[in-house]
């Protein structure tokens, strides 16, 4: 009975750290279905040296990866305070919109959009995935956004410059 009992808590277990990453979808129009489908469809297998996980639901425009997940959505809503005279930072030709401060706080879950782009692209890099001191540099959000820039590029439309 025991061995029982511990193979199912063992199963429990495992359910429950591999349990997929919910992902959110909104309401698009066609044409943006189908470009933010074309870049869910070339996302790698791999991103800033974590492998891709499940996600849920199956047909969710956007790819998870590692645990705690680095979370890629495509089809967001343009981000509050994104504007003309939004600061992005621009990585390898595309421009992310970083929320005034958010940056700053270390402990928190960074959130950066292609806001500039449509349909918007979101990631949101974990805080353990982030350094604890501003000055040691952030390479695994680097490593993300340089691999994106070309996926971003090939399939989304650039509405708006957004480039500092």
């Amino acid at each position: 009975m025991l061995a029982l009992v511990l193979v199912v808590g063992a199963v429990v277990v495992v359910w429950w750290v591999r349990r997929p990453v919910e992902i959110r979808s909104y309401d698009l129009s066609a044409t943006d279905r189908a470009a933010c489908q074309a870049f869910v469809d070339d996302l790698p297998d791999s991103l800033a040296d974590q492998d891709r996980v499940d996600v849920r639901p199956d047909d969710a425009l956007g790819a998870a990866y590692g645990d705690p997940a680095i979370v890629v959505t495509c089809g967001v809503p343009v981000p509050d305070g994104f504007d003309q005279t939004s600061r992005c930072d621009e990585v390898n030709g595309i421009g992310w919109y970083i929320p005034d401060g958010s940056d700053n706080d270390r402990s928190v879950d960074l959130r950066l959009a292609a806001a500039g782009f449509r349909p918007v692209v979101e990631v949101v890099v974990p805080a353990d995935l982030r350094p604890s001191a501003r000055n040691l540099g952030d390479d695994t959000t680097a490593a993300v956004l340089a691999t994106l820039a070309p996926i971003v590029g090939k399939h989304l439309r650039q509405e708006q410059r957004c480039d500092g």
